[in-house]
């Protein structure tokens, strides 16, 4: 059977003493202070000098900031965690410079991701107990699940959330065996009625979680916005909204978890659309329940996971017009709102909007997938790079059409 080399996160959940949460809470704070002035510096060299400054020059100077009497406490902590954050700056550099995101951003004490990561140099796995440095303890975390036998995790990353948990990361590579080989092929045509709705007719409810539990998140943040700010109170009551909200992520991670681990297992290639999310978080009426939807999480879970199973993962245009193609003649209708549910075709097939929907993007997937044209059909354009013509696809013959 054939299998993957993967690297993979085990997450856990565990409690530290006093001592370590103390010490763990240090750490935080010197990675964000030589996090942030790592940037400051390299921006201040790039527009007072036109100077780049890349990691070893950065290390250097967390060298020398050691010795400065005003940030002494720096070496109170493990250097391998400000080590590490050095690195995720470079990255974010890289990132920035390759056009693949905006350029980096200060660390916010209140609003930014609470973490440290440690490399081999920087804790000890033994006898199945984690030692991270400066810690004469180990971590007492809560087992759920093992890790893959005979192996070690190569980093560990230890975080806190907003509603006060902590979370240890440890980052294995591991090898992961492919699922048998199936004839099925699923579309999936991804709603906000229903979360999605398969090509073989089966749709699958919407949980809304967040609609599920946001009478009891409006009265802890109607709680939260009558306390003092500063005050003890208002530290107790932020954390109660922090978990609520920890709730509905957490059941929805997990629902998403369930779903797409069905799919992936019951069907040889998946097809989805290839959705701009970002673009329609702008509509004022519907962000708020596509954030709920998560479509974002679904595909990255369905991408990671066909790639691990040795299934295939076919994303089809965005504008391709699965709604209004019927799936039985490919006949094209001219407009179809949206509170139009049913529509019926001029060669009398009765459609279901959405289970059509998923009819037509599984035969489009099957016919790009056919061809071999890639994940995601690309539109060229002579003048921009960008489309002048649209791909369609004829779920009755499987052939391609450019209009």
């Amino acid at each position: 059977m054939a299998r993957s080399a993967v690297k993979r996160a085990f997450k856990y959940r565990f409690y530290p003493t006093d001592a370590q949460a103390a010490e763990l809470s240090r750490t935080f704070g010197c990675v964000r202070l030589v996090y942030n002035k790592a940037l400051a510096e390299r921006t201040r060299a790039w527009f007072t000098e036109q100077r780049r400054v890349n990691y070893n020059q950065s290390s250097a100077a967390l060298t020398e900031w050691k010795k400065d009497p005003d940030l002494a406490f720096l070496n109170e902590v493990s250097s391998v965690p400000l080590q590490q954050g050095l690195r995720h700056l470079q990255t974010a550099f890289r990132n920035f410079f390759d056009k693949r995101a905006r350029y980096p951003r200060f660390k916010s004490r209140k609003k930014s991701k609470i973490s440290a990561e440690y490399t081999r140099s920087g804790f000890t796995y033994r006898d199945g107990k984690l030692y991270l440095a400066k810690m004469s303890e180990p971590l007492d975390i809560v087992w759920s699940r093992p890790l893959p036998e005979g192996v070690e995790p190569s980093t560990v990353t230890v975080s806190r959330d907003s509603a006060g948990r902590w979370f240890v990361s440890l980052l294995c590579a591991d090898t992961v065996a492919h699922h048998p080989a199936t004839d099925g092929a699923v579309g999936i045509d991804a709603g906000l009625d229903h979360l999605v709705t398969l090509s073989t007719g089966e749709k699958v409810a919407n949980p809304r979680h967040e609609r599920r539990d946001r009478t009891r998140l409006a009265k802890a943040q109607r709680a939260l916005s009558r306390k003092q700010k500063g005050s003890n109170n208002r530290a107790r009551a932020r954390v109660k909204v922090a978990r609520v909200h920890a709730r509905i992520t957490d059941r929805r991670r997990d629902h998403l978890h369930k779903l797409t681990t069905r799919l992936v297992r019951e069907n040889q290639v998946v097809v989805i659309e290839d959705l701009s999310v970002r673009n329609l978080l702008k509509s004022s009426t519907l962000a708020r329940a596509i954030s709920d939807a998560a479509w974002s999480e679904l595909r990255s879970m369905l991408e990671y996971k066909c790639a691990w199973y040795g299934r295939e993962l076919v994303a089809i245009d965005r504008f391709f017009p699965s709604s209004r193609l019927c799936s039985a003649c490919g006949t094209l209708r001219e407009k179809l709102p949206l509170n139009v549910r049913t529509w019926r075709c001029g060669c009398g097939a009765r459609h279901d909007r959405d289970v059509n929907a998923a009819i037509n993007i599984r035969a489009a997937g099957l016919a790009v997938s056919a061809c071999g044209a890639g994940v995601r059909p690309q539109r060229e354009s002579s003048r921009t790079g960008r489309s002048v013509s649209k791909q369609e696809t004829h779920p009755a013959r499987g052939e391609i059409l450019f209009l």
